[in-house]
């Protein structure tokens, strides 16, 4: 979920939509809200990118890794899972020593960590994506009321608890109950988009 210590006073772009308040400071943000967040994706080598983005972003803002997100794909070289499974101690060190990403030791090894995990994960259900939207049954979670204020959005739910979990069970890291919702809301599992905004569906 973007952080809402981000937001200064709000200024609509040049097209005047009407927009979530939380994407009106800085360009960044606003694309990825018009374009992604809470669209539905089910590309696993995505799904695998935001797991790990999520992850980095712990105790940070969105847009501290959305800024970023081009280091991290040539960092992790495309997100692909089976590339960093593979990833060994001179890979870490690579990855500490790369002033482009977060660097955090227990969050890079979580990463290459989940990257295993992730492909157990695929080779049990066909897909990351089958799995993971199981837990929504298949379909984008909508609230019966949407939000008019930033506060009225939770930071979690029943399906992100149960996520985090299973996730946790399986041996991944980095994935509480917040983490896992910012996780459904940046892939479409849930959409938070607010009251007026032109993405509310």
């Amino acid at each position: 979920m973007p952080d809402p210590a981000d937001k200064k006073t709000p200024a609509l772009p040049a097209d005047g939509k009407p927009r979530c308040s939380w994407c009106l400071v800085h360009p960044i943000y606003v694309a990825y809200h018009d374009t992604e967040w809470g669209t539905p994706l089910h590309d696993d080598r995505r799904l695998f990118e935001m797991l790990v983005l999520e992850g980095a972003q712990a105790g940070l803002s969105w847009l501290t890794i959305l800024k970023r997100r081009e280091d991290y794909r040539r960092a992790y070289r495309g997100f692909d899972p089976e590339t960093v499974a593979r990833y060994g101690a001179r890979d870490v060190r690579r990855l500490l020593a790369d002033a482009r990403i977060i660097r955090n030791r227990r969050k890079i090894e979580a990463s290459i960590a989940n990257a295993r995990r992730f492909l157990e994960v695929q080779e049990e259900f066909g897909s990351f994506d089958r799995y993971m939207w199981r837990f929504t049954d298949g379909k984008t979670l909508r609230p019966a009321r949407r939000a008019r204020a930033w506060k009225e959005i939770p930071a979690e739910s029943a399906e992100s608890r149960a996520m985090s979990k299973d996730l946790m069970r399986r041996g991944f890291r980095f994935v509480g109950p917040v983490i896992c919702y910012s996780h459904m809301q940046a892939c479409g599992l849930v959409d938070d988009h607010m009251a007026g905004c032109f993405r509310c569906e």
